[in-house]
């Protein structure tokens, strides 16, 4: 039996079920269960609301584009009029939406145009693969639904895979706890020069918000109750979207950069497994929440049609390709993973977790990394990732920890891996990471015991946006990082993000950090800058 008939067979255990749980309704599980077969175009929903009707603005939750390609951009948006609802203020019923891309920013210089459906089956949100474009070209975007017009949205399309580019500048963003600080970090990303944006997961938290968000400490809002509880439902999940959506900071790094997206855990609940809950729910309830959060995930991310879920599944990995120049695979090491090792946490490496059938990618996405690289004529060959690839000792001593969540609790896997890019001749392989709310630069070693093996690539790991709150330049544990993990060049724990430059010679990182998040406004600089050169992989200092 598949994997894919195996979920569907728990969600209808799980509908049978539900009413005898507290958490979630009949209506809950139902909405769950119809996410294979409740798609547009059913004769529940065939009605056609007037936008003409929409007497307040539709488009409170901003633009977004993403998943370049060289002849073609996603465009998203999401109607909801009253954003803080359910139902967000929209008819259950669908609207018509204009949409334009162009030239220019005052769209003198059309370069498409068309009509797409907002449907209630989606929250209406709308998805447009917006084709005939120019490889390597910069374009702006808007839409219009009755007699509202949505902010305009720059965005970029992908170098044809033939070119010859000079260089490549891209940012790689993680974690954006609401309830733990401002977005400050994505204002400042907003006005970087770059070309794309890679957001490597928890670009939401499951976590309650209370009505005065959090560490924010609103003194002009109040929050509505209904975010002050976890996220479990579709609706709930869909409503915490819109309360991260409508942040002024996050909508204009989304307006201002295409963005290519993977999840991590926060997106459905913490430190998830596979089809195994943290709080160890029964897995058919645990799947049927797990759909919720991917069926929202794919509403509220400019993401194409392969992406979009059936039931609890839903494939995200993919390849994006920026000319002769870099090869992206964006990778999923949440959805096919092995349970953590020893309950989860930090242990010290042992059967269990060093176990040669241990996986974190799954067999099929490892193979299709693999095998992709065998066929990759890139110079750099970047996989934006979700947790810690290098090994992280949390001390010097014989007996030491490492977490179990991260690739460290997953060593067999990490060495198919490792051992599929030697085989395939990656000579500069770049991972991209988030997840653990501090800036990382790390070297990565064939043998992380023995630290005059072969380098074999390098590791950026981006802090996190808001995540941790304001943060410290050095951790309490920085010492002890540093001293256990040779490879580790860099260690700083405050918010921000890393700004990444590839060219013909090196991979060049810059460690971007804002004071505080906790309260608005907070210049940004660079910590620290590092190289790795082009078939000379480490990491030196810029």
């Amino acid at each position: 039996m598949t994997q894919h008939s195996q979920h569907d067979q728990q969600l209808r255990a799980a509908a049978e079920h539900l009413g005898r749980r507290r958490f979630l309704t009949v209506a809950g599980a139902a909405a769950t269960l119809a996410f294979a077969t409740n798609l547009p175009g059913g004769a529940a929903h065939a009605a056609e609301a007037d936008a003409k009707r929409l007497t307040e603005d539709p488009f409170t939750l901003g633009v977004a584009s993403g998943d370049p390609l060289p002849g073609s951009v996603v465009l998203w948006t999401r109607l909801a009029p009253r954003p803080y609802e359910p139902g967000n203020g929209m008819p259950d019923a669908r609207v018509s939406v204009r949409w334009e891309i162009a030239h220019d920013e005052k769209f003198a210089r059309i370069a498409g145009q068309g009509k797409a459906e907002a449907h209630p089956e989606f929250n209406h949100s709308i998805h447009v693969e917006a084709t005939g474009l120019g490889p390597d070209r910069v374009y702006y975007y808007r839409f219009r639904a009755g007699d509202w017009i949505s902010p305009v949205g720059r965005t970029r399309t992908a170098p044809a895979r033939s070119a010859q580019l000079r260089s490549l500048r891209l940012g790689a963003v993680s974690c954006q706890a609401y309830h733990d600080g401002y977005f400050t970090a994505h204002r400042h990303l907003a006005e970087e020069d770059l070309d794309v944006v890679f957001h490597l997961g928890d670009y939401l938290y499951e976590y309650p918000v209370n009505a005065v968000g959090g560490a924010r400490n609103y003194t002009d809002r109040t929050l509505p109750a209904l975010f002050n509880k976890e996220t479990v439902t579709l609706e709930d999940y869909r409503l915490r979207y819109a309360l991260y959506k409508s942040d002024p900071d996050l909508q204009a790094a989304h307006a201002a950069h295409p963005f290519v997206v993977t999840w991590d855990d926060h997106e459905v609940e913490n430190n998830y497994a596979s089809g195994v809950s943290e709080d160890e729910l029964p897995p058919a309830e645990f799947l049927a929440r797990r759909a919720a959060g991917y069926r929202a995930y794919w509403e509220n991310q400019p993401l194409r049609r392969p992406q979009r879920p059936s039931g609890s599944d839903m494939q995200l990995y993919r390849r994006v390709h920026y000319g002769r120049l870099a090869q992206f695979d964006i990778l999923d090491t949440r959805q096919y993973r092995s349970d953590q090792a020893y309950g989860d946490g930090w242990h010290a490496p042992g059967p269990e977790s060093t176990d040669e059938s241990r996986t974190l990618t799954g067999a099929t996405q490892e193979r299709w990394l693999i095998d992709g690289w065998r066929g990759s004529g890139a110079l750099w060959n970047v996989v934006p990732q979700q947790v810690t690839f290098a090994e992280r000792r949390s001390t010097t001593a014989d007996t030491y920890k490492v977490s179990m969540d991260s690739w460290d609790g997953y060593t067999a896997s990490r060495d198919r891996v490792l051992a599929g890019a030697e085989a395939a001749g990656v000579d500069n392989l770049v991972v991209l990471t988030g997840d653990v709310h501090v800036h990382y630069a790390l070297d990565i070693k064939k043998d992380f015991a023995d630290q005059n093996s072969r380098t074999q690539g390098v590791e950026f790991v981006t802090t996190s946006i808001a995540s941790g709150k304001d943060g410290a330049d050095k951790p309490a544990n920085w010492d002890a990082y540093m001293a256990a993990n040779p490879h580790m060049k860099f260690y700083n724990g405050r918010r921000g993000y890393v700004r990444i430059e590839l060219d013909q010679e090196k991979a060049r990182a810059d460690y971007r950090t804002v004071s505080a998040v906790t309260t608005q406004g907070a210049p940004v600089a660079t910590a620290a800058s590092f190289v790795s050169e082009a078939g000379d992989p480490g990491l030196k200092p810029a």
